[in-house]
């Protein structure tokens, strides 16, 4: 059997994309959108031993796969995740077409965080957030823009643009808070201190922003002196 005859039977025949495999096999669609190149054994061991998008993840941060073409049309595998399992006669071939490893979960790429401790402790969770946000603000800012807001915007319409799709959400919300003068806000989670500008700045409220990442505390306490509200 073909790494591109497993793909089909774990994932289905009728692919939205098609799949390249390193033994030279293909499947899916010859007009596909997206083609996602499965780079080595260890591509195919990651997505049949961890759950839902978790091994395609960990595959692709790994460099054991890869996307060409349209990144949303590989998004929409998102839907048969859940439902990737083998039935005993798929184990077998597994078997036969990568060896007894082929059920072994490979060691999770070094970019992914292995936490100790009681779940949700103080000392894990700060753990947790330094690995994530603490990366830097430069990369942040390449993906989110000037507003440095790590949350959904709101589109009136197409021709928004991100960042006043951000804007528009910081309002919302502020609107639905009933924000008046002279009002306190806490902003548990503030990041890098958007909806506390936003909030002091248009509707006169007295903000506090609160995160556990240092690099997000850093440049919030910049932004919020550069834009002369540190008074507020």
């Amino acid at each position: 059997m073909s790494v591109a005859e497993m793909v089909e039977q774990i994932l289905g025949t009728d692919l939205p994309v098609a799949f390249e495999a390193y033994d030279g096999s293909r499947c899916g669609p010859v007009d596909a959108p997206t083609t996602i190149v499965l780079r080595s054994p260890t591509a195919l061991q990651r997505i049949l031993t961890a759950p839902g998008e978790l091994g395609f993840g960990r595959a692709y941060v790994a460099g054991d796969l890869d996307v060409e073409g349209d990144i949303w049309a590989a998004l929409s595998l998102r839907d048969r995740m859940p439902s990737v399992s083998l039935e005993p006669k798929q184990m077998l071939a597994v078997l036969r077409l990568l060896g007894a490893a082929g059920l072994r979960r490979p060691t999770p790429p070094p970019e992914e965080i292995r936490l100790h401790g009681r779940r949700h402790s103080k000392s894990r969770d700060a753990a947790a957030i330094a690995h994530h946000y603490d990366v830097s603000n430069e990369f942040y800012a390449l993906v989110l823009g000037p507003t440095m807001t790590y949350s959904c915007g709101v589109w009136s319409d197409p021709s928004v643009t991100l960042d006043q799709a951000q804007e528009a959400k910081y309002e919302l919300i502020s609107r639905k808070l009933d924000l008046q003068p002279g009002m306190r806000l806490l902003d548990i989670g503030c990041g890098w201190g958007g909806m506390a500008m936003h909030a002091a700045r248009h509707h006169g409220v007295t903000a506090v922003g609160v995160t556990l990442s240092r690099k997000q505390a850093e440049l919030a306490e910049k932004r919020v002196a550069e834009a002369g509200l540190g008074d507020v």
